[in-house]
This record gives C-alpha cells, sequence and structure tokens, in this order.
C-alpha cells in the first residue's frame, strides 16, 4: 500500500497504538499531523477541549490544505461505578465520542474525495469487565458514531472501525496461557492495528464502509472455562 502524496491525521500518536499508526503512514510516504496530550513532535493539547481541537484543525489545514485519511485512535479509562465521577465520565465522552465527532465535522469539507475516515473502537462495545464503564460506554459511542457517519459522508468519504482486542505496549514477555487465550497464538502488537488502519484508508478496502472490524487475534470467539488452557478463575 504506497501513501505517497496523502495527509493522515491521527489523535493519540504520541504512543502505543497511535504511534504504530503514524510510523506506518509515515514509512509508506504519507505525511502525518497527530495531536496528544503527551510531547510530540506536532500538537500538544487536550482532546476534551473544544477550542483545542479548532486550533488543531486550523494548524493542520494551514500546512496542508487537504487531507486524505482521518484517524481517532485517542483515548482513556476513567473507570466505572466504583470511582468515575460525573466530571470523570464526561471528560471520557468528550474525548472518545465527541472529538471524533467534532474533528470529523471540522475536516469533513478539507478530506478529498475517495478518503476514509477510522474509528478505534474496541470489542467493549459488545462486552465489558466490571468497573469499566466510562471507557466502554465511549467504544459504544464511537461504534454507534461508525455508520452514521459512514451513511452522512455517503459518496465521498469511507468510514469504518476497529476493535482491536489485547495489544501489548508495554513489551513484556507474557505467559503460555496468555498466548494461547488467542487463537493465533499470540498477544496483539501496535502494528497489528496499525496495519488494518492501512488496509482501510486503501483502495483494496473500496467496497467497506460503516463497518466494525475485529482485530484480536480471535480472542473474543474463544471460551475458556476453569482449568482451560492454563486459566483457573480465581475471583
Amino acid at each position: 500500500m504506497d501513501f505517497h502524496g496523502k495527509v493522515a491525521v491521527v489523535t493519540g500518536g504520541a504512543r502505543g497504538i497511535g504511534k504504530a499508526i503514524c510510523d506506518a503512514f509515515r514509512a509508506r510516504g504519507a505525511q502525518v499531523c497527530t495531536i496528544d496530550r503527551l510531547p510530540n513532535s506536532d500538537f500538544v493539547g487536550d482532546l476534551g477541549d473544544e477550542k483545542t481541537l479548532e486550533a488543531f484543525c486550523e494548524q493542520v489545514l494551514a500546512q496542508h490544505p487537504h487531507i486524505d485519511y482521518l484517524i481517532h485512535n485517542a483515548m482513556l479509562t476513567k473507570g466505572g461505578l466504583d470511582t468515575c465521577a460525573y466530571s470523570d465520565f464526561a471528560y471520557g465522552m468528550r474525548v472518545g465520542v465527541i472529538a471524533p465527532y467534532y474533528l470529523t465535522k471540522l475536516f469533513a469539507k478539507a478530506i478529498n474525495p475517495g478518503g476514509a475516515v477510522v474509528n478505534i473502537s474496541s470489542p467493549r462495545y459488545v462486552m465489558s469487565q466490571a468497573n469499566t464503564e466510562s471507557y466502554t460506554a465511549a467504544k459504544g459511542g464511537i461504534t454507534a458514531l461508525t455508520h452514521a457517519l459512514a451513511v452522512t459522508l455517503a459518496g465521498k468519504v469511507r468510514v469504518n472501525a476497529i476493535a482491536p482486542g489485547w495489544i501489548d505496549t508495554s513489551g513484556v514477555t507474557f505467559s503460555d496461557a496468555d498466548r494461547l487465550q488467542h487463537p493465533v497464538g499470540r498477544v496483539g502488537q501496535p502494528d497489528d492495528i496499525a496495519q488494518a488502519v492501512l488496509f482501510l484508508c486503501s483502495a483494496e478496502s473500496s467496497f467497506i464502509t460503516g463497518q466494525v472490524v475485529t482485530v484480536d487475534g480471535g480472542m473474543s470467539k474463544l471460551m475458556i472455562y476453569h482449568n482451560d488452557d492454563g486459566w483457573e478463575y480465581n475471583p
């Protein structure tokens, strides 16, 4: 996949999956603009703030009057019923749902025909752990936003989502039980998601829009009971 001459905008690009997405686009010739609260070479700012989103968009369009790809990756968790206050929950929604909506609105007229928007969702939009409501609700929201935007932008821009499973950003060594939880036999890496993003932005996926692609090594399809593959129930 060749992206020379293309411009990609990626949120949360300073580390982890976001950095892998930025690196993958650059490796294939694209120019990349990113925003993150963490230090980076492009734009440092809070995606939960309306004025920050507007300033980021203004900077990007001053450098690139048109863009081709918009990747909404940034998110955080504020916990759930155990720790998450009203303001925390609202902030999670601002970063995880409102920012993708508003940035798409700000960039909509500048996205070249044939461009693509990719939202990073999560299998948590259909499954949960306890006390993850702030994160899970935001992933449910961005998943629904995906098909809504796909319909609104039909004929100009394709919009899809990727739902990553267990993606390791720490580089630790995992146990056999951790690996065997995945039918592919390993825990995911950030580049697994980056490659899926590139595919959904490429011409090879031109007949795909409004969809959620789960990239989890089959983890969400494998039933595990007590004592299966080294796993023990230990509440």
